[in-house]
C-alpha cells in the first residue's frame, strides 16, 4: 500500500472509532441499521427480515482473487462473506450463504474472531483490503471488530461489498471508516425491485446511498501498485429483459453521481435458486441486451471502470469498440 494510511487509525487514536462503535451497538437494542428498521431487540437474540442477531455471522473468508482488478490486484482481495442479508433476490448466486437462515446459525461468531480473521487476511494471506460482502445488516459488528483489529495491527483498506439497500443515517457513521464502497445498483424500478427482491423503495434507498458513498470517498484513486485505495465502484448486473433498467441506472449515475465514477458492468448473470420461477429471469442475457448496456454506458459518458466479457465472466478495462486489454497490475 506504500504510504497510504486508511482513515480509520486516525479514527481510532482520537476515540471516534471507539464513539462510533458505541452508538451503532446501541442501535441493535431497536434494530434500525438497514432501511427496513425492523425494530427488534439483537442484542437479546431477536431476529427481524436479515434473521440476524447480536453476533456477526461469517461463512466463510479467502484471498478472493476474482474481484474487478483494481481490487484483486496479484494479492487476492480480502473478502469476508457475511452470512443473511436484507434483500430476498429471487436470483441470488449466493442464496445458500444469503437465504438459508438455519444453516448460517452455525456460522456464528464473536467480534473478536472477526478481527481476527482481518489480521489473518492481511499477514498471512497478504491481501490489498479487507473486503466486507453484504455488510449493511452487520455493520454495528464490523465496527467493534475493527476497533480490535486497529491495535493488533491492521492497517489496509476496508470495501464495503453492498447491495445499496444501506441506511444514510448508518452510513454516516462509516465516514471515515470505509475507504472504497462497492455498492449494486440493481434496479430502476421499485415494482421490480419489490418483486424480485422484497424490498421497497430500493430505488430511493440505493440511490440516496450511492450519493452518500460518493460524497465520503469521491471517485476511485489509485495507488502506484496498480490497486484501489480509496473511492467509489458501482456495479451494474445486467439482467434478462431489461429487469435492472440499465439505461435508466447509467444515465442517473452520470447526471447525479459522477461521469467520473468507475462503473463495474456486469454480465455474468445466469438463472439459479428460484429464478426459474419467472419467466423474464429464466434465461441469461443475451447478446444484443449486452449490446444495448454497453452501449447506455457510453452513451452516458462513463468511461471509467470494466465491462465484464459475456465469454470469459473476466473484467476488463472498457473499450466500446471491442478492442479489450487486460488488467495487469503490478504488485
Amino acid at each position: 500500500m506504500g504510504s497510504y494510511q486508511p482513515s480509520y487509525l486516525s479514527l481510532y487514536k482520537s476515540g471516534e472509532l471507539a464513539k462510533r462503535a458505541e452508538r451503532l451497538w446501541r442501535r441493535l437494542a431497536n434494530c434500525d441499521i438497514c432501511p427496513r428498521q425492523c425494530g427488534i431487540d439483537r442484542l437479546q437474540g431477536e431476529t427481524g427480515f436479515c434473521r440476524s442477531g447480536r453476533l456477526p455471522i461469517v461463512s466463510s473468508f479467502c484471498d478472493h482473487r476474482g474481484e474487478e482488478p483494481v481490487l484483486s490486484g496479484r494479492r487476492g482481495s480480502g473478502t469476508i462473506f457475511f452470512g443473511n442479508c436484507n434483500l430476498r433476490c429471487c436470483y441470488c448466486q449466493n442464496h445458500q450463504i444469503s437465504q438459508d437462515h438455519k444453516k448460517q446459525k452455525a456460522n456464528e461468531t464473536d467480534c473478536r474472531t472477526l478481527a481476527g480473521y482481518m489480521l489473518h487476511l492481511q499477514n498471512n494471506l497478504g491481501c490489498h483490503n479487507i473486503n466486507l460482502v453484504s455488510p449493511s445488516h452487520f455493520v454495528p459488528q464490523i465496527v467493534k471488530a475493527l476497533l480490535e483489529a486497529v491495535p493488533m495491527g491492521l492497517r489496509i483498506p476496508l470495501v464495503y461489498n453492498t447491495n445499496s439497500y444501506d441506511s444514510l443515517e448508518t452510513l454516516k457513521e462509516l465516514d471515515g471508516i470505509i475507504d472504497i464502497y462497492l455498492p449494486d445498483l440493481k434496479y430502476a424500478d421499485d415494482k421490480l425491485a419489490r418483486k424480485f427482491s422484497k424490498a421497497r423503495d430500493y430505488v430511493l434507498h440505493s440511490c440516496s446511498a450511492i450519493k452518500e458513498m460518493q460524497r465520503q470517498v469521491g471517485d476511485l484513486a489509485i495507488g502506484e501498485n496498480g490497486v484501489a485505495q480509496r473511492g467509489l465502484i458501482v456495479r451494474h448486473l445486467i439482467l434478462p429483459n431489461n429487469i435492472a433498467g440499465s439505461y435508466q441506472s447509467l444515465n442517473w449515475l452520470a447526471k447525479e453521481v459522477s461521469t467520473e465514477v468507475s462503473v463495474s458492468l456486469m454480465s455474468q448473470y445466469h438463472p439459479t435458486h428460484k429464478a426459474y420461477r419467472y419467466s423474464l429471469l429464466s434465461r441469461p442475457i443475451n447478446i444484443p441486451e449486452y449490446e444495448e448496456s454497453l452501449k447506455a454506458m457510453e452513451e452516458a459518458g462513463l468511461e471509467e471502470g470494466w465491462a465484464q466479457d459475456m465469454a470469459s465472466h473476466k473484467h476488463y478495462l472498457p473499450d466500446f469498440e471491442r478492442n479489450n486489454h487486460p488488467f495487469d497490475p503490478a504488485d
